[in-house]
């Protein structure tokens, strides 16, 4: 089974084909397919493609399933004797793709 390794939102990931990833919001509706720049591509059988020719021909292809969020983190600041108290929170915006190709 062959596999790549992709970078997309600061961060890498192993995909095979028809693996579903949770990774950084995208800004393409729902059901739309988009292009990934493979860092690493690796067949079954065969060696890893490193080099940037191999890679420049490759590419994976991913559908995206739909728009999430994270879960909500709380973060509290709290200054001991000086009756300092802040509490926000945060939500990461998500998007779930699946890995359609690897070509």
């Amino acid at each position: 089974m062959s596999y790549a390794v992709i970078k997309t939102g600061g961060k890498q990931y192993r995909v095979i084909e028809g693996q579903t990833l949770l990774i950084e919001r995208l800004p393409d509706d729902v059901g739309a397919t988009v292009a990934l720049q493979p860092l690493l591509l690796a067949g079954e059988g065969t060696d890893p493609v490193f080099e940037g020719d191999g890679l420049a021909s490759a590419s994976v292809q991913a559908e995206i399933v739909a728009h999430e969020r994270g879960p909500k983190l709380r973060v509290f600041k709290f200054k001991p004797k000086r009756g300092y108290k802040r509490r926000t929170g945060h939500r990461q915006e998500l998007t779930r793709i699946r890995i359609t190709s690897i070509g």
